[in-house]
C-alpha cells in the first residue's frame, strides 16, 4: 500500500545520479503514482510506466491538450500526434527512413568518428564538444541532407529550447513568467529550425537528391503522401532529439566505464560485448528521464484515479530501475542480457524510430576510443556540468587518455 506521507523533494544527477536513485526506489516503494502540488502524476513502476505508454487513446502525447493554441506543439510532430495521423506519419516515414538506411551509414559514422579522434591533440579533450556532439550532428546533418557545418546553428537552437527551466507544469497551461520563457526558448528556436528545414525540403522537391529528405518527399503509402510541413517536423526531431540523446549517451557510456574500470579492458579483448555495455548504459543513465502524456477521460493507473485533462508524467528512469523486473538495479551489469527490458527508447506506438542509430552510433563511438587509446579515464578533478531535470547527461566531460 503506498505511503500517506509526503515525499522528500527530487534530488539532481550532481553526485552521478545515485541519490536519485535511492529517492526513485522510495517512489516506486510508497508513492508509486504520485500526485504533485502542481496536480501532475507521476508514475514510477515499470508495469504502470508500460501500460501508460501503451494506451494512447487515454493517455494522448498532444501536448497542446494542455496548452490550447499553442502552435509549437500542434505542429505534426511525430512524437506528440495520436492514431489516426501518428499511424499515417509513421507509415511513411518508415517507408523513407528504414533498417537498411540506418545500416547503410556504418562506414560514413566509422569515417567520422575516427576522424574527430584524429584531430585530438596533446592526451586531453572533452568527450562532449570535440567528439560525443559533433559526431552525431554530422551525420544525421548528412542523412537529411542538410550541411553539417550548420552545426553551430543546430546547437543554438537545441541549448535554447534545453535550457528552459519549468517549476510549474501548470504555467503552459495559464501562461504566466513560464509562459513567456516557452514563447522565446521553444517557439522561437522551433519556428526557425521548420524554416529553415521547409527551405530544404522545397529544394528537393525541385531537385531530388540522395538523401532522406529526398526519400521522404518521395514516399507514398496508398496514395499518400507527407506535406511539406510534416517532412520539416520529422527532420526537426530527428536532428534534435537524435544529437541530444547520443551526445548523452556517449557521455554516460563513458561515466559508466569510470565506475566499472575493469570494463575497458574486457572490452578490448572482446568488442562483441560493447552492444550489451550500450543496452546497459541506456538502462542506468537513460539521457531522456520521462514521458509526458494526457488524459482523456476520468481514468486510473495503479488503483490511483487520474481525472481527465492532467497531465502524467511516467519515469523512465525509474522503470530502468524498478527492483521488480531488474536485479540490483543500481549495479552496471552488460550481461542482463535478454533480460534487460529498458524502456529509454520508449515504448508502444511511439518507440523511438532513431533507436538503430543511436545503438549504431553508440557502438562504433566506444571502439572508436577503443582502436586510438589504450587508457581512458576522466580528468582528476573536473567540474562536470549536468543537463537540466528531464535529462540525464552531461555538458562537458574532461578526458585525459594515454596512447601506444
Amino acid at each position: 500500500m503506498a505511503s500517506l506521507t509526503t515525499p522528500a523533494p527530487r534530488p539532481t544527477v550532481e553526485d552521478g545520479g545515485h541519490a536519485l536513485f535511492s529517492w526513485l526506489r522510495t517512489m516506486r516503494d510508497e508513492h508509486p503514482v504520485h500526485e504533485d502540488e502542481y496536480g501532475v502524476f507521476h508514475v514510477f513502476r515499470h508495469a504502470d510506466v508500460l501500460a501508460v505508454s501503451s494506451d494512447p487513446a487515454v493517455f494522448s502525447s498532444e501536448l497542446h491538450r494542455l496548452r490550447p493554441g499553442s502552435e509549437a506543439l500542434t505542429e505534426e510532430i511525430l512524437s506528440v500526434v495520436d492514431p489516426p495521423l501518428h499511424r499515417k506519419l509513421r507509415r511513411l516515414v518508415s517507408q523513407a527512413f528504414t533498417p537498411r538506411t540506418v545500416a547503410g551509414l556504418e562506414p560514413r559514422v566509422t569515417e567520422v568518428a575516427g576522424r574527430l579522434l584524429d584531430a585530438v591533440e596533446g592526451d586531453t579533450f572533452d568527450l562532449v564538444s570535440d567528439f560525443a556532439y559533433p559526431l552525431p550532428v554530422i551525420v544525421i546533418a548528412e542523412l537529411l541532407g542538410v550541411p553539417a557545418e550548420d552545426r553551430t546553428l543546430f546547437r543554438t537552437w537545441s541549448d535554447r529550447m534545453l535550457s528552459m527551466q519549468i517549476e510549474d507544469p501548470a504555467d503552459l497551461q495559464f501562461g504566466d513568467e513560464a509562459g513567456e520563457e516557452y514563447e522565446t526558448l521553444v517557439k522561437e528556436p522551433l519556428k526557425a529550425m521548420h524554416a529553415y528545414l521547409l527551405g530544404h525540403v522545397e529544394d528537393r522537391r525541385r531537385r531530388p537528391g540522395d538523401d532522406l529528405i529526398s526519400r521522404l518527399v518521395a514516399a507514398e503509402v496508398e496514395g499518400e503522401r507527407l506535406t511539406d510541413r510534416q517532412i520539416a517536423e520529422f527532420g526537426g526531431l530527428l536532428l534534435m532529439a537524435g544529437h541530444v540523446s547520443t551526445s548523452m549517451l556517449l557521455g554516460n557510456t563513458v561515466l559508466c566505464l569510470e565506475e566499472n574500470p575493469g570494463l575497458w579492458d574486457a572490452l578490448r579483448a572482446d568488442r562483441s560485448r560493447i552492444p550489451a555495455v550500450v543496452e546497459e548504459v541506456m538502462r542506468l543513465r537513460p539521457p531522456i528521464t520521462v514521458m509526458a502524456r494526457v488524459t482523456t477521460r476520468d481514468t486510473e493507473v495503479a488503483g490511483v484515479p487520474v481525472p481527465a485533462g492532467r497531465m502524467v508524467v511516467p519515469s523512465i528512469v525509474s522503470a530502468n530501475h524498478d527492483e521488480r523486473v531488474f536485479d540490483d538495479p543500481e549495479a552496471f551489469r552488460p550481461d542482463r542480457g535478454p533480460k534487460n527490458q529498458q524502456t529509454a527508447f520508449g515504448h508502444g506506438i511511439h518507440y523511438c524510430l532513431g533507436a538503430p542509430l543511436a545503438r549504431l552510433e553508440g557502438r562504433i563511438a566506444l571502439e572508436a576510443l577503443l582502436d586510438r587509446f589504450t587508457g581512458v579515464r576522466i580528468t582528476p578533478g573536473a567540474h562536470l556540468r549536468h543537463h537540466r531535470d528531464g535529462l540525464f547527461g552531461v555538458r562537458n566531460l574532461p578526458l585525459t587518455v594515454r596512447r601506444g
